[in-house]
């Protein structure tokens, strides 16, 4: 049975060291044409993280794109194994993990990311640490292309990502990308992760759209929120 642009729900996933308001500008732009929800992420592992997104796509009842930023490229991959209601996929400058796969992992795969240097670290109770960045380190490391207002803004409100998250691999044995259809936008001045590991990441994946954003930094969905919506509506419009 054919499904419309309207029968869809857009479902988007923010990723470490930035929260649901960073899809505000994405939002804006898809405007009430597409069911559209901006899920919280926890950020404290791929499991539970992508346990948590299963229950907001239940919550949903209907057909959903999965659209991750960044580490929540793992979560929507986890998230959308034997799952029917997940029609695509969509890696906003995002990890798409084969089996094992970390985010770590991936990121370190090609030289170029200046991230490491600009962590900060602390205890958490439950076990382990979690990260965040710098709050000097912000603005030239994550989103370079905004004003300094913007960014000192987004940098105080980052959401922490722990240690486990990052470093755990995927768990599902077929990854979701292999299954679905998917769609890649990415910035070639992302500091976080390198440009050649998006484009290795697309060109595995069989992408079926890739936008690559001359100039555009790590977090795009607040810097380049009409390439991030027009490449959500391509895919509704490719799945439906």
């Amino acid at each position: 049975m054919a499904v419309s642009d309207q029968d869809v729900t857009v479902v988007l996933v923010h990723g470490a060291f930035a929260e649901s308001a960073s899809w505000n500008g994405v939002i804006e732009r898809l405007g009430a044409a597409y069911n559209v929800v901006a899920a919280a992420n926890p950020l404290r592992s791929v499991a539970g993280d992508a346990a948590y997104l299963r229950d907001v796509v239940r919550g949903v009842g209907g057909p959903v794109l999965l659209v991750g930023h960044s580490y929540a490229g793992m979560v929507i991959t986890e998230a959308a194994a034997d799952d029917p209601m997940v029609r695509a996929l969509v890696y906003v400058n995002a990890f798409a993990p084969e089996t094992g796969e970390s985010a770590l992992a991936l990121s370190g795969k090609f030289p170029g990311s200046t991230l490491a240097d600009t962590l900060v670290s602390y205890p958490v109770a439950t076990g382990g640490n979690e990260v965040a960045i710098a709050q000097n380190a912000y603005h030239k490391q994550f989103v370079q292309d905004v004003s300094g207002n913007v960014a000192a803004l987004m940098a105080r409100t980052q959401r922490p990502v722990t240690e486990q998250a990052l470093g755990e691999g995927l768990a599902s044995t077929t990854p979701a990308w292999k299954l679905l259809p998917s769609w890649f936008v990415f910035g070639d001045q992302d500091h976080n992760i390198p440009v050649a590991a998006h484009r290795f990441m697309a060109e595995r994946a069989d992408a079926r759209g890739v936008r690559e954003i001359v100039g555009a930094s790590h977090a795009m969905t607040a810097s380049q929120p009409g390439e991030v919506a027009e490449t959500i509506i391509e895919a509704v419009r490719g799945t439906s």
